[in-house]
């Protein structure tokens, strides 16, 4: 059963953001790991899909998928995509 009312651009964008920000985050705590290896290059984060902040429900993220600003990588992550 879908929604009957879908999200608004308001939503969308407050969804993106949060996406876009713990995106970073992990990425970042990722990297913190790395580095304290002594075989790491320094290169950065290979984490390109993430599990979407579970505060916007799944109409959210599948509007974000139909309008090209995510790709839906399985298993409930999802990877932004680079315009």
């Amino acid at each position: 059963m879908t929604d009957p009312t879908p999200p608004t651009q308001k939503e969308l964008n407050a969804a993106l953001k949060a996406f876009k920000k713990r995106l970073k985050v992990t990425q970042l705590d990722e990297d913190s790991k790395l580095s304290k290896r002594p075989t790491t290059s320094g290169g950065s984060s290979s984490i390109v899909a993430i599990e979407p902040p579970n505060q916007f429900g799944k109409a959210v993220w599948d509007e974000l998928v139909k309008q090209g600003k995510l790709k839906k990588m399985g298993g409930g992550m999802y990877e932004l995509v680079e315009s």
